[in-house]
């Protein structure tokens, strides 16, 4: 037996460990470089540019060097099969949702800098959450690596919804984001391809970002995209439930 066959890697000794540190230095990162904008007085956006540019370069070295796209979901969207297909349905149905909010007016430069920065944060988000935390969870069975993927998910959120006052706003946005955690995680489960995940958490932030505020006028297509996102997450989860045989069909097998 060969060395490399003794011994395995870390993420496979200490799945949760693992999880842990991921998550821990990625709140370090996000943390920090808040704490840096906030004294120099940068833009909201500098904290996420400031930290996950960084570590988006990290990710693809690492993937490049250890062969990992594929592992991690990174495929064609063809290994999709047609049928299923239909199950991203509803996040389609969520970003015609968000858009009834409208859009502000800004600047083509405001556009393409957006465009970079959401891309650069789906990319980063769903490498790191459907990505790495996911598959190596995924040792201690597929409900633990859904759920717990999820909730640091939310939690990460969190740094964000902090910023706000009102709790209503800051419950919101962790159940928005706990929800849609399980819906991706969910669909990485069933199709193995991370692909059409970065492209909806790409979509829907720009979408977040150049529309309108999200103040208590839109309340009402917030509780309906909740809605949504709910009944995804149950139509998923009964995807997964096998068809029963019937009794008749068992026995002329």
């Amino acid at each position: 037996m060969s060395k490399h066959a003794k011994t395995s890697s870390f993420s496979l000794k200490h799945p949760i460990w693992t999880v842990v540190i991921i998550e821990v230095l990625l709140l370090l990162a996000v943390s920090a470089t808040g704490t840096y904008a906030t004294i120099k007085e940068l833009s909201y956006t500098a904290p996420v540019l400031l930290s996950f540019t960084p570590i988006a370069l990290v990710l693809i070295i690492y993937f490049m060097v250890k062969n990992k796209w594929s592992d991690l979901g990174f495929r064609p969207l063809s290994t999709i099969s047609s049928e299923k297909w239909i199950y991203y349905a509803p996040l389609v149905v969520v970003l015609i949702t968000i858009s009834f909010k409208g859009f502000r007016e800004i600047s083509a430069s405001e556009v393409l800098f957006f465009l970079f920065f959401t891309l650069l944060v789906a990319f980063v988000e769903e490498s790191i959450y459907r990505g790495l935390i996911f598959k190596t969870l995924l040792t201690k069975g597929a409900t633990t690596a859904v759920i717990t993927s999820s909730i640091l998910f939310s939690i990460t959120h969190l740094l964000n919804a902090l910023s706000g006052t009102d709790i209503s706003q800051i419950l919101l946005q962790l159940v928005y984001a706990l929800l849609i955690g399980f819906v991706l995680s969910l669909l990485m489960l069933k199709n193995k391809n991370i692909v059409p995940l970065i492209l909806f958490h790409w979509v829907h932030n720009l979408i977040q970002f150049v529309g309108n505020d999200n103040t208590s006028e839109y309340m009402g297509i917030d509780l309906l995209i909740l809605l949504v996102l709910t009944v995804h997450c149950v139509w998923l989860v009964l995807s997964f439930r096998k068809p029963t045989v019937p009794s008749n069909l068992k026995q002329s097998s």
